[in-house]
């Protein structure tokens, strides 16, 4: 196998690499009990509106991806929107209220949220994440990194607790009847 590079992109070649995100979403999130998924399969659909319509028009929205030539993973994010945050709105989607301990970094635009980090089955477990997470955290200001795990994905929370993650105080917080729970993970910025 390849060595797999990293390189940034712009909101712009983010934007005009949506198609190849979403594939990999769908390679990277495709349950292998389901052989005919494909790549048209609902939850790819529903990623690329969330993706292009939400992720990318975030201000200060960064990506970094890993390729071999062919993607093999990334992770975006941006900074905690701080009119949103003082609504109290809980960010990437959790229920609830906005916890104290991240009221200070998000008013002040030193909160940066995670919205994804996916890597192909084939490139886990070689350091493909942790150097896409790195890579893309390493040019932020902010203080302190927020990232939302299923409560139920052991290998994200075994990998997010390896780099140094803890699961922020009050537990999993539940996403909605049809939904899994989710939990808020935090990391302090040097």
């Amino acid at each position: 196998m390849a060595e797999v590079f990293l390189r940034r992109l712009s909101r712009w070649q983010a934007e005009n690499q949506r198609e190849s995100v979403g594939d990999l979403y769908a390679a990277a999130h495709r349950d292998p009990a389901v052989a005919d998924a494909g790549p048209d399969r609902p939850d790819r659909e529903a990623f690329l509106r969330r993706f292009a319509g939400h992720d990318i028009q975030r201000p200060g929205f960064e990506m970094v991806i890993g390729s071999d030539p062919a993607p093999a993973g990334c992770c975006y994010g941006y900074p905690a929107d701080r009119e949103g945050d003082r609504r109290g709105e809980y960010p990437l989607g959790l229920p609830g209220e906005f916890p104290a301990q991240l009221r200070e970094p998000a008013a002040t635009g030193r909160l940066f949220l995670i919205a994804g980090l996916m890597v192909l089955p084939a490139h886990r477990r070689k350091g493909v994440a942790t150097r896409l997470l790195e890579t893309l955290l390493i040019r932020s200001n902010a203080v302190l990194a927020l990232a939302v795990l299923d409560a139920d994905n052991a290998p994200a929370r075994a990998a997010f607790r390896s780099w140094g993650w803890r699961p922020l105080d009050g537990g999993p917080a539940p996403s909605g009847a049809a939904g899994p729970r989710r939990e808020a993970w935090t990391r302090p910025l040097p």
